[in-house]
């Protein structure tokens, strides 16, 4: 098939599974192309059946605002056109359904059917699209699409909950590929962050609230004071400052890494021992399953879908939000000498089911029906 892939070309969950996805469809022969306003983030330059257009945005002064919906619509029209494309997969409601609607109202002038699938990730479902100033546009572009897919059961469930869908959302997990997430000998890393076999805690996001990074760091602060140990912060964002300081305020700066945002996650992950999720609103929670593909159980919260993911008891614990002594006395449990190894096996084990060969047939199957 040949087939359009419109995502934002970021480090945050929904680009990179699209990106994923589209690296993966391609090994299995697949064209695809991507669409987006810059080169996406983990795109492989030298695969024969990958390909990137970019979209150009106008900057006539007229415009305080760039219009990127209108530029995206007309440069998907293009590509369908010229490339011949059998399927459009936009990842993300706003703005990319809204676009490929209207890319496809103007491909039918022009004789063109073409399929659109609208995959939803997360925030544009739980926290923008329920902005008043959106609601009414991503309602209409997710029932206009061909084909509606969710990250999770709880996401999909929440879509219906606050919006008016009438399309049938199927549910096609995000996926890992586990030739690239797995764990690596790093003992020369291990070393030098943990010269005295400390136990490493680790966190990744983007740094907003959302994430509650503040609990990542108090959880922290109560572990190392029964079990040495340093805490490995991946990412950057808003939070940064105000969680720079609070490890200052608990003493604890000497202990806590933050080494900023990494392409080679899987290369801190492949050290570390425990991988601490507090997060307030996680569709799926991606960054735990890189961490358990590297043989890391997760202790999180309850949000969203991650206790789809995260086994209790078994690859880790789940804890309700913001529950910090629940979570401090869930890492000492996994933490044990004893029972650290028990973990970290489950931990890989769940992490195979969702490997991307298994994952990737589903969309291959999804797309047939349209």
């Amino acid at each position: 098939m040949k087939i359009g892939i419109v995502c934002y070309p970021t480090f945050g969950g929904s680009g990179v599974v699209a990106t994923e996805l589209g690296k993966a469809l391609a090994q299995e022969g697949h064209k695809i192309h991507f669409i987006t306003y810059t080169q996406p983030a983990r795109f492989d330059f030298f695969n024969e059946n990958l390909f990137y257009h970019e979209v150009s945005i106008s900057s006539y002064p007229l415009f305080e605002y760039p219009p990127y919906e209108l530029a995206l619509a007309s440069k998907m029209v293009n590509v369908v056109k010229y490339e011949k494309l059998d399927l459009l997969h936009v990842h993300y409601a706003i703005p990319h359904a809204s676009a490929a609607y209207m890319a496809k109202q103007i491909l039918k002038t022009h004789g063109i059917h073409i399929p659109v699938v609208t995959t939803l990730h997360g925030t544009d479902i739980t926290l923008v699209g329920k902005d008043p100033s959106y609601e009414p546009v991503v309602t209409f572009s997710i029932n206009q699409s061909d084909g509606v897919t969710a990250v999770s059961e709880d996401l999909k469930q929440d879509t219906y909950k606050h919006f008016a869908i009438n399309k049938e959302i199927e549910v096609i997990p995000n996926f890992i590929d586990l030739d690239r997430f797995k764990k690596q000998k790093k003992e020369h890393f291990k070393k030098a962050i943990a010269p005295h076999n400390e136990k490493l805690l680790v966190h990744t996001s983007n740094f907003r609230k959302v994430k509650r990074i503040e609990d990542v760091i108090r959880v922290f602060s109560e572990v190392r004071k029964q079990i040495p140990s340093k805490l490995l912060l991946v990412g950057d964002g808003p939070e940064r400052t105000a969680m720079e300081n609070l490890s200052r305020q608990l003493d604890a700066c000497d202990d806590v890494r933050f080494l900023g945002k990494l392409d080679a996650v899987e290369e801190v992950l492949s050290v570390c021992d425990l991988f601490v999720m507090p997060s307030e609103k996680e569709s799926f929670g991606l960054a735990a399953l890189e961490a358990m593909a590297c043989e890391v159980p997760v202790i999180s919260s309850d949000a969203g879908g991650i206790p789809e993911l995260n086994v209790h008891g078994k690859t880790g614990f789940i804890s309700k939000v913001g529950d910090v002594p629940d979570m401090v006395k869930n890492a000492l449990f996994i933490l044990k000498d004893e029972n650290l190894p028990t973990f970290k096996h489950n931990a890989i084990e769940r992490a195979k089911e969702f490997d991307v060969t298994r994952i990737l047939p589903m969309y291959e199957n999804y797309y047939k029906k349209y």
